[in-house]
């Protein structure tokens, strides 16, 4: 089958090679027929080295499609069923799991050293443990998770991951309150989701900051109250809050000095919600007196910071109702030459979609 391939971590370009064969299928697992596929930045920084990831590999932690065959032991999937692919399952039985954090499960991750493909010439893995930029993929049945049949399999591919983190970040990390005034550093796919959940959750002033200026466009039509170039922020605080700072700061870069940013953006007793996946040499510097005087919460949000299930759930029920847009979100992309052209040549004549959502 074909599959977009990284050769070596730091390359700029995608291979798309046509021996490509998925392995592992056995008791437990499920194999699926790869129908859409998201590009979430965490595949950029597993290429690029910031996210720890073996090569060669497979990009892609987001998709969609149908199951071609039950492994022995699996129960509640059948073949033909619409699956969107979660690369963070819970295994229930964990400590986090029985906290009821399964988004802190470690169990599947576990196994993402263990390869999900193989070529003539060698293993080669998936990110993430699943890798979706390919025809089949073969993951644990808990990665495989049932969609309605009136939820398109772009849609799907979305709520997967990028949808989810962002919605939770505002919904279920920060808990952004009615009323109150928010900012989002980064508007991806990521940044315009934790912007719907903040207009889902009744904040009265949502600004979207951003220095690409189809992003802040984007970020206006999604519920964004205003959308600024960084260097504008200062001016916003001071005049939209007094220079107090915001309720709510989202950080969805996942570097240090936009951590900072929003940490400074952020009022005394304020909450600074950190949704980017930054690098493990990047430290964020906060100093002893600050972070005891302003009494600023830091909340980290993994994979939205709730029950991922539950929170697929609550996405596709807000899209239903008509009160998040995911339809637009699908088009809403940043030029990345070398993945396009490589996700336009695995599009040509076959039924795989791609969403690609930085």
């Amino acid at each position: 089958m074909r599959a977009a391939v990284l050769h070596e971590i730091g390359q700029d370009k995608l291979d798309v090679l046509d021996d490509v064969e998925a392995v592992g299928f056995g008791p437990g697992k499920v194999r699926i027929r790869i129908r859409a596929t998201g590009l979430c930045h965490s595949d950029i920084s597993a290429m690029n080295g910031v996210l720890p990831q073996p090569a060669p590999f497979v990009p892609g932690h987001e998709g969609s499609g149908d199951i071609l065959d039950v492994g022995d032991g699996v129960t509640g999937l059948a073949v033909g069923d619409r699956v969107l692919v979660s690369w963070l399952p819970a295994c229930g039985s964990c400590p986090s799991c029985k906290r009821g954090q399964t988004q802190l499960c470690l169990a599947s991750l576990m196994n993402a050293g263990t390869p999900n493909f193989k070529r003539p010439g060698g293993d080669v893995f998936g990110f993430a443990g699943t890798g979706t930029f390919t025809e089949e993929v073969v993951v644990d049945a808990g990665c495989a998770v049932p969609i309605p049949e009136d939820v398109p399999y772009e849609i799907a591919a979305l709520i997967g991951c990028g949808v989810t983190t962002g919605l939770g970040a505002a919904i279920n990390t920060a808990k952004v309150e009615a009323g109150s005034s928010v900012a989002v550093i980064g508007c991806g796919g990521v940044g315009i989701s934790a912007i719907q959940g903040a207009k889902v959750q009744g904040a009265a002033q949502i600004v979207a900051v951003d220095p690409v200026a189809s992003r802040r466009e984007a970020a206006l039509a999604f519920g964004a109250t205003e959308a600024l170039s960084p260097s504008e922020l200062d001016d916003a605080k001071a005049r939209i809050t007094s220079g107090e700072g915001f309720d709510y700061v989202f950080e969805v870069v996942g570097k240090s000095a936009t951590a900072r940013t929003a940490y400074d953006a952020t009022r005394r007793g304020g909450t600074l919600c950190v949704v980017g996946a930054g690098a493990m040499d990047d430290f964020l510097q906060l100093n002893m007196f600050e972070l005891f005087f302003d009494e600023k919460r830091i909340l980290p949000s993994m994979y939205g910071g709730g029950d991922v299930l539950r929170s697929y759930e609550r996405a596709i029920a807000l899209w239903r109702a008509g009160r998040i847009d995911l339809e637009r979100l699908i088009t809403h992309r940043v030029p990345l030459a070398a993945i396009n052209d490589a996700l336009d040549q695995m599009r040509t004549g076959e039924a795989l979609r791609t969403c690609i959502t930085l």
